[in-house]
């Protein structure tokens, strides 16, 4: 079993930052690929970024790429997401998503196992 508590969201202005954190707890958490994932009202979930267990290997949404990054403290137990020069439509719940055993695209919400509870992130215009 692994909860996943994230934080770090709220209302920023057009072309500001936030950093999201997700903390995890449970079984092995260093041996998990992380990802995260945003909602906005009347879409569906969409994957942003995923790392692996090392943090050796990340990937991007394009919409993201060049602006976020994801990174992990596996002391510590947390992935973290920074989000630089946020736009207006990266507003959305985000999540948090550990992925253990299994396969299938990382990209896809289907691959992982457990879920944070969300944090909203509003960019005003």
């Amino acid at each position: 079993q692994v909860q996943l508590v994230e934080s770090g969201g709220g209302l920023v202005q057009a072309g500001g930052s936030l950093r999201l954190a997700c903390t995890a707890s449970g079984r092995t958490f260093s041996r998990y690929v992380m990802g995260w994932f945003r909602q906005s009202p009347g879409k569906e979930r969409e994957f942003v970024a995923t790392i692996n267990w090392s943090g050796s290997s990340t990937y991007y949404a394009d919409s993201v790429k060049g602006r976020f990054t994801i990174s992990r403290d596996n002391a510590k137990n947390t992935v973290y997401l920074q989000m630089n020069n946020l736009k207006p439509e990266d507003t959305a719940v985000y999540y948090c998503a550990a992925a253990s055993g299994g396969s299938g695209s990382y990209y896809s919400t289907r691959r992982y196992d457990y879920w944070g509870q969300g944090t909203q992130v509003t960019v005003s215009s």
